[in-house]
């Protein structure tokens, strides 16, 4: 044997042994995880964070146009926002906006869901009302928008129907009158909305083992109590988070209100996302638009913290 030949694995061991403790050092790691992370979380950061705390800025500063001329004024602007009449006034619209919404499409989503799993309609008829149910769950807010509009115009449809048949004599001023605005903006809302939820029950529905349903045959149920014993306990986390994450989606819509009635008409349906637009792009009142900004999110955030515990009691 030469000494050549006995070095080679007297070099080659530690060399190997080297290497495998730097893999295994890295695989190690604590901070592998947010190596992988840092992308995403900066992505984030840049996108998120850092307009959310812009926005917390302004809002305790006084900056009518241009923001290097602003001043720290402190709480003044929340005052003065929270001292407004218009704005309590679209926290209200937003509320009974929102929660007419959400029980509405729950009622809807929920009839639709047991129709389309019942076993009375074949499977041809359940596919054809599958696809005309979630149709309105298709268009895009500015379709919906254009396409009520045209339709509830004084000259649209509606009003044709209604004084055809006798309904009313008249044509009805269903988006610039003060008394209808509101349910009439309300309704739009949950015509496009309640496929959201007739999706996600009927999932929720066929998830149901039959079995449950055959012992509470075999106890003497009827249809009724088979609904509020069987059906309703076993859907109620599916119900509680889609309620809770309709309700958050809802008091944010912005795109319909400003498209069909924009706020108006005299503040019938001006909801706290038209009040901060007009505070911001109307008045130039950028602090006051930014502190009402901040007022939303607090709520958003109390709403977000009750969907996160409800997803991990349900976890």
């Amino acid at each position: 044997m030469t000494a050549s030949t006995a070095l080679e694995p007297k070099l080659e061991g530690p060399r190997l042994h080297r290497g495998r403790g730097r893999r295994h050092g890295l695989q190690g790691s604590p901070l592998r995880p947010y190596a992988f992370l840092s992308p995403t979380l900066i992505v984030m950061l840049v996108l998120m964070a850092v307009p959310i705390g812009m926005v917390i800025w302004y809002s305790f500063q006084d900056s009518a146009v241009t923001v290097p001329s602003s001043e720290f004024v402190g709480l003044e602007k929340y005052r003065q926002v929270l001292g407004d009449g218009t704005f309590w006034k679209a926290t209200r619209n937003t509320a009974l906006f929102a929660g007419i919404s959400v029980i509405a499409h729950f009622v809807i989503g929920i009839a639709f869901a047991m129709l389309l799993n019942s076993e009375v309609l074949s499977p041809v008829v359940r596919a054809v009302f599958r696809t005309i149910f979630i149709l309105p769950w298709l268009f895009t807010v500015a379709v919906v928008a254009v396409l009520w509009r045209m339709l509830l115009n004084p000259n649209g449809i509606v009003n044709y129907l209604i004084t055809t048949f006798g309904i009313s004599g008249s044509g009805v001023e269903w988006l610039s009158d003060s008394s209808t605005a509101l349910p009439v903006i309300t309704f739009i809302n949950i015509w496009c909305g309640y496929p959201f939820f007739m999706v996600s029950l009927l999932a929720g529905l066929q998830g149901i083992p039959k079995d449950l349903y055959e012992a509470a045959r075999v106890d003497g149920a009827n249809v009724v109590q088979q609904f509020f014993n069987v059906t309703l306990p076993q859907l109620r986390p599916i119900i509680l988070s889609m309620a809770i994450l309709d309700f958050i989606w809802t008091t944010q819509q912005f795109a319909l209100i400003w498209m069909t009635t924009g706020g108006g008409p005299v503040d019938a349906t001006e909801m706290l996302s038209t009040y901060t637009y007009k505070l911001a792009f109307s008045n130039y009142d950028f602090s006051a638009a930014s502190a009402s900004a901040v007022v939303v999110l607090l709520l958003s955030m109390i709403l977000a913290i009750l969907y996160v515990r409800q997803q991990r009691a349900r976890d």
